[in-house]
């Protein structure tokens, strides 16, 4: 190749990575329809496509973290987890939390697990015809859905499933989290002085300064290395669109994270309060599905196995899987592994 060529090859190179990183990918597209809203939260039904003989009776609600855009789990065409379960006959519904704005500044996990999602589920199934239902939650919304179950036993929830479920403190040493939000060097209060809402970029920055290299570093540089190959570059550019799209936590939610549980680990001990009222996880009921990725270091495994030992569900099994926290359910090989697994898990207790 002549330097000219060489050149040329450069400069168009150059062109595929600035655009990549400066343009947003198209995400979300398998077909849906908003049927419920309060205040920023927005509840969509995703449009089936299995004729109503052959689908699964019970709906499946997801329900992703406060402080990033639930589209993870509808991240492109053909890498859908939505499209995925859509595809295979179940009656699925997504729980958007919306990004809160200044006035949603007292918003507390109260709210959003005994006030937005109660209120979402009873129009879920209004429209699914169903009283028995299942819900994933993922993250933060692991909490919130594990809040709900065990505060509304009785409220028809058939199937829990947990990915990456940060419900136990316990092990600070493996919890780097729990070690920066010590009160000893991190003052909540003077952050919420200062922002408010705790703004999404710190959380993201947070996330990130777990591994600098592999986010600052070595991402960049697969982008690079995979210019010549279209799917990669498709693959890399929605992902990177998902994870630079950050909106702030509400911060009375975001104060209970890091008090109650981050450094009191409430939650797990069945000493939290949620409307005046202790969560007893005991209470919990629902065939229980928690999967685990082995290498996530966000939500390290220990902080997902303790729920097992705490719920009263009978039907109760955990799935560990290879892979990071957010890999495991939108890495390259998720539709072969995590997926599937769920997908016949639910499948056997949906009827």
């Amino acid at each position: 190749m002549s330097m000219t060529e060489q050149s040329l090859d450069f400069q168009k190179r150059l062109h595929t990575f600035t655009k990549v990183l400066s343009t947003k990918a198209p995400i979300a597209q398998t077909p849906k329809e908003l049927v419920w809203t309060l205040n920023k939260a927005k509840l969509y039904r995703y449009t089936p496509v299995v004729p109503a003989q052959g689908r699964h009776r019970v709906p499946l609600l997801l329900v992703f973290a406060i402080m990033n855009r639930p589209y993870i789990l509808d991240l492109r065409p053909g890498h859908s987890f939505v499209e995925f379960m859509v595809g295979r006959g179940f009656d699925v519904y997504l729980l958007d939390w919306g990004s809160p704005g200044l006035e949603d500044k007292g918003m507390k996990l109260d709210d959003y697990a005994m006030v937005y999602l109660p209120r979402a589920i009873r129009k879920m199934k209004a429209i699914s015809g169903s009283e028995v239902f299942s819900m994933l939650g993922w993250c933060i919304g692991a909490i919130l859905t594990t809040i709900y179950a065990a505060m509304r036993p009785e409220d028809g929830l058939r199937n829990l499933l947990l990915l990456t479920a940060p419900l136990d403190f316990s092990n600070r040493n493996n919890v780097t989290f729990a070690r920066w939000t010590d009160e000893r060097y991190f003052d909540v209060e003077k952050i919420l002085s200062a922002f408010v809402n705790m703004p999404g970029e710190m959380i993201d920055y947070g996330a990130k300064a777990l591994k600098p290299v592999d986010n600052y570093i070595t991402n960049y540089c697969k982008l690079w290395d995979n210019l010549d190959n279209p799917r990669a570059v498709e693959a890399w550019h929605a992902m990177n669109t998902w994870v630079t799209d950050n909106i702030p936590m509400a911060g009375a939610a975001y104060r209970q994270l890091i008090v109650e549980l981050y450094r009191k680990n409430a939650l797990i001990q069945n000493q939290l309060r949620i409307q005046n009222e202790l969560v007893d996880l005991g209470k919990i009921q629902a065939n229980l599905l928690t999967v685990i990725a082995e290498g996530d270091h966000i939500t390290p495994p220990c902080q997902s196995e303790a729920i097992l030992g705490k719920v009263s569900s009978i039907d109760k099994e955990v799935y560990r899987i290879p892979g990071g926290h957010i890999g495991i359910m939108a890495g390259s090989s998720a539709h072969r592994t995590t997926w599937p697994h769920i997908e016949h898990w639910l499948s056997a207790r949906s009827h």
